[in-house]
Order: structure tokens, then sequence, then C-alpha cells
């Protein structure tokens, strides 16, 4: 069984996933999981379980290599037995979360919210809470650099979840990113970069936040400076549904004056 469970990490097969898969809940997979032998499983579900990971038997586990090409197989085989459950699941009932969404876009979603809830359920400490804000601000400023797109590319590959020569975005500039990305990571996981150029280059990295958070205040600072005074000038002492245009053009127009002066 411990062969068993490195093979579904590896194939980063979920316990929501593989619950959905097998019939049960997600505790009886857990259950399963946690067996020395997987002849003990019940009957029905050993068979499922072979016939997601393309083996005869339990004997064949050992044989197993990941790679990219097993780990899309399994993901094909897995998504086309689902196929049939899904028309019945809540990603087609749940309207009010995946309205305007097509069957593709639904399915992934559904998939990064099993993950999220199965994490932040599991987790014994803080680490799954920080770590899915992280990711939330990861995607709140998603649109603001393509490379954070070319990050998730590369670790996405580097899993062996996508095949390395896989280019949905612009292929010239991730095939910099990632080559520069594998260097980096590649010094860090060496210990060979040396600790003062390391602390000089994170110090930089510091007074670069740090830099575009006062131009964040001062921008603030200056919009509210350029409201009140907009405000002042029509005669109103705050925004609300009715004078929200007006005001807005007024804001624009004084603007547009501190341009020209």
């Amino acid at each position: 069984m411990d062969r068993l469970n490195e093979i579904l990490h590896e194939l980063g097969i979920s316990k929501v996933k593989l619950s959905k898969f097998l019939g049960v809940s997600r505790q009886m997979v857990y259950n399963y999981l946690e067996l020395d032998d997987i002849n003990k499983l019940p009957k029905d579900k050993k068979v499922l379980l072979l016939n997601l990971l393309g083996i005869k038997s339990a004997e064949e586990l050992d044989d197993i290599k990941v790679d990219t090409d097993y780990i899309m197989d399994v993901e094909a085989r897995i998504n086309n037995l689902f196929e049939t459950s899904q028309k019945s699941s809540s990603i087609e009932s749940n309207n009010s979360i995946y309205s305007g969404l097509n069957k593709r876009q639904k399915e992934v979603m559904m998939n990064v919210v099993d993950i999220m809830k199965e994490r932040l359920e599991d987790d014994k400490d803080d680490d799954a809470y920080y770590t899915f804000k992280y990711l939330y601000h990861f995607l709140q400023s998603l649109d603001s650099s393509r490379e954070l797109k070319y990050i998730l590319a590369y670790v996405a590959k580097a899993t062996g979840s996508i095949k390395p020569l896989e280019f949905v975005f612009n292929e010239d500039e991730q095939f910099i990113f990632e080559s520069i990305l594998f260097s980096a990571f590649t010094l860090y996981h060496g210990g060979g970069a040396s600790k003062t150029k390391i602390a000089e280059c994170h110090k930089r990295f510091i007074d670069q936040i740090e830099h575009k958070i006062e131009e964040k205040m001062s921008r603030t600072l200056e919009l509210n400076t350029i409201k009140v005074q907009a405000l002042k000038e029509l005669g109103y002492t705050e925004i609300n549904e009715k004078n929200a245009a007006e005001i807005f053009e007024k804001i624009a127009e004084i603007q547009s004056r501190k341009v020209s002066e």
C-alpha cells in the first residue's frame, strides 16, 4: 500500500477525486489507504483502482513509472470514467457558482475547489490557510504580469502534469523564463549561491516592494484629494448612486487640469 500511496501522490489525485471515482466517502478512502494490503480492499473497489492505474494486478504496482505520459493516460481514464457521473454532479446542479461556464471550465473549477476544501479540512495548522491566502493574492495579480502565468506553466511541467514542450502562452517568452527559473531552482537546491549576494539581492527585492507600496499610497492619497475637491466643487458631501457619474466626470476633469498645468 505504500507504493500505491506514492503513485497516487505523484499523480496528484486528491482524496476527494478518488472518493468520487470509487463511489465512497472521503473517510472511507483514508481507511482504504491505511490498509496494509491492496488485496484487502473490497473486490469492486480494487478492480476500479487497478483499472484507473492501467494494471491488472497489485504485483504490477512496482513496475509503474510515473512520468508525463503515464500521468496524462491516467488523467484521460479518470476523466472518461467521470463523464457520466459528472452529468448529475454539483457541476451541473449548482448554477449559482458555475453559471456561464462551459463543461471544461466547470470541471477545472470544481477540481480546484475540491482540492482547496480537502486541504483546508485536513490541515492541522495554518499552512493550508496561508497557502490558499497567497494563492488568492496570486490570482488577483494574474493579469498584472504575463510572467505569473509562466510560473504556473513551469510548475505544471516540473511536476509532470503537462508535457515540457507545451507552450500555450508566448512560446519565446515562456522558453526564456522557464530556462531562467530552472537555473534559479538549481542554484537554490544546490546551495552554491553566495549568502552575501543572496542577502543583497533580497534587500533589493524588499526595496522594490516598499517603493511600489509608497507609490500606491501616494496615488491613493492623490485620488482621495481629487475626490474631495470634486465633491467640494459640485457642492456634494458624499458619493452615492445618483451623483456618482457626475462626480467621476468631475474627477476626470480635475485630473486633466493638473496634466495641462
